[in-house]
């Protein structure tokens, strides 16, 4: 069988990274693969270090496919109180289809980090939601709004 082909440096990757004063550490990359507006689907990759770097609290509302390329990617829900509630462990090999989520999550990377594809589909081009520190929807992302930045901050 032939080597892995997957080379995470052949991506212009865009650097998230939140307020060091916030409650826990915003950090993560991410990279459009492509997307379709008018068909409602975009795909990209996520990619975390192995620094306790999370994604911002956020809901996914489109349809996600998601495969783990690399190391690990976590899930913790969380609750209207912000409290913890179920969480996820998916390692490189792993597939998962969610048809929206209805709690707002915290994502991150394993110890080592980790690289996920995620295929996202909708009807009306909203991604996802992030949530502000008291766990109200603050941002609505949507297919346009996530090409721009990522077009303007790659």
């Amino acid at each position: 069988m032939a080597a892995n082909p997957f080379h995470a440096d052949r991506y212009r990757w865009r650097e998230v990274v939140g307020d060091p004063a916030g409650p826990y550490k915003i950090r993560h990359d991410y990279t459009i693969l492509g997307f379709d507006v008018a068909a409602g689907t975009l795909d990209m990759l996520v990619r975390w270090a192995g620094d306790g770097g999370h994604c911002p609290i956020h809901r996914h509302v489109s349809t996600t496919t998601v495969m783990v390329l690399e190391g690990e990617q976590h899930l913790i829900d969380l609750n209207a109180d912000g409290s913890h509630g179920t969480s996820k462990l998916r390692r490189a090999g792993d597939y998962a289809l969610t048809v929206g989520d209805t709690l707002p999550h915290l994502e991150f990377g394993g110890p080592e980090g980790g690289i996920a594809f995620l295929g996202n589909h909708c009807a009306d081009g909203l991604l996802y939601q992030l949530y502000d520190d008291d766990m109200n929807a603050a941002v609505d992302v949507t297919i346009e709004s996530l090409v721009a930045d990522w077009r303007e901050n790659s």
